[in-house]
């Protein structure tokens, strides 16, 4: 049984590792990173969140997501507002807005690409059970 689990644990991290070369490569082409693609859309999908929100919700230390934060500040990417007392607030300018719709494109290609071996009933299905695995237990450690 272990032996099957580790085996399943690194089908999953093959999956996500091709998925994400593919996107950094295809995202790099394009003139972003898949690193910034991932702020710009989560601060899309949460404008005014401070930086610890968005650093949880793009799997960055607040540190690595304030440094990418001022580099999408100084590429006119973002715009950082003062808000409620010590919080800085995030938003996306029209720049930023751009990047992150080519960024949405090539994403809908290379995961069409990455997913194009399971029928839509198969994709479905994964996702339930990956979202089952997520919503799981907290994990020891």
């Amino acid at each position: 049984m272990p032996d099957e689990l580790q085996v399943l644990g690194r089908a999953v991290k093959q999956a996500q590792y091709r998925q994400h070369r593919a996107l950094d490569s295809r995202l790099t082409a394009a003139g972003t990173t898949l690193a910034q693609w991932d702020a710009l859309r989560a601060i899309s999908r949460a404008p005014g969140s401070p930086a610890r929100a968005l650093a949880a919700a793009t799997f960055q230390s607040e540190q690595a997501f304030g440094t990418l934060a001022g580099r999408l500040t100084a590429l006119g990417l973002i715009d950082r507002r003062p808000g409620t007392g010590r919080r800085i607030e995030h938003h996306l300018t029209a720049a930023g807005e751009e990047v992150l719709n080519t960024g949405h494109r090539i994403a809908d290609e290379v995961l069409t690409a990455c997913y194009s071996t399971l029928s839509p009933a198969e994709r479905t299905t994964l996702l339930d059970l990956l979202q089952r695995v997520v919503d799981g237990n907290e994990l020891p450690g």
